[in-house]
């Protein structure tokens, strides 16, 4: 089903093609079949934002398609992104359960497919299916984790060009290899970039451009070439 946002439509959860490879959504027939029954879908615009910090929790949304990042702010208005979300992935998830108020803001980064499900109900299905109150406490355990990589990231990076290095170190895990380097799309802005470790968009500028003069990297457009890792990985060892 097409959308005016150009997006296929996953309609079904139960047929969804992508879901084994996915934390939350390979569960069982009936499982799924009542997950069906208790969400509702909906396509956003780019730049739609899902819930915002200090929010009291409505229920989780499940990122079908698309791409966000998730925010916190503080009262002079800076901004810290704390995660880059793929699909898959349950939004809200921490303050559903807890009750508390919703943590971060979410705000889709390109036309996105979610599904939400009413707190109400999301708590009652989780009584219900044993293996789904599970699949919730392992995406628990990786938000948890991924929260504690990203102090030590940038609690114990010595300057902002290890912590570029670390990003980028990062990113090429996704990437692909070649004669010439690894390659990936960076799409994400400077100032995006000095949201995620903590700086200013300026110092971003200036270090990539020192890289670059460096050689440790290549950019066309949004490619970005990583030219020498060694020398990356050497910089985030020091």
């Amino acid at each position: 089903m097409r959308t005016p946002y150009g997006l296929d439509i996953i309609d079904n959860c139960m047929t969804c093609n992508l879901r084994e490879d996915r934390l939350f959504c390979n569960l069982s027939q009936g499982a799924l079949k009542n997950l069906q029954q208790i969400r509702s879908t909906a396509s956003y615009p780019t730049g739609a934002v899902l819930f915002v910090e200090g929010q009291a929790p409505r229920g989780v949304f499940v990122l079908c398609q698309g791409r966000a990042k998730l925010t916190a702010s503080s009262a002079d208005g800076k901004t810290l992104i704390l995660k880059m979300v793929e699909p898959g992935e349950v939004l809200g998830l921490g303050a559903t359960v807890s009750g508390r108020n919703y943590e971060a803001t979410v705000e889709l980064l390109e036309p996105s497919q979610a599904n939400f499900i009413r707190r109400d109900d999301f708590l009652k299905y989780l009584k219900e299916h044993g293996e789904v109150a599970l699949r919730v406490a392992q995406q628990l355990s990786q938000n948890y984790h991924s929260a504690y990589e990203e102090i030590r990231f940038l609690g114990l990076s010595h300057s902002t060009a290890e912590k570029v290095a670390r990003l980028l170190l990062e990113w090429s895990q996704k990437g692909q290899a070649g004669k010439d380097g690894v390659r990936m799309k960076v799409t994400l802005t400077h100032e995006e970039i000095a949201q995620m470790i903590g700086t200013s968009r300026e110092t971003v500028t200036r270090v990539f451009s020192d890289f670059k003069k460096r050689k440790l990297i290549e950019i066309k457009g949004s490619t970005l070439v990583i030219r020498n890792k060694p020398a990356l990985e050497q910089m985030t060892n020091s």
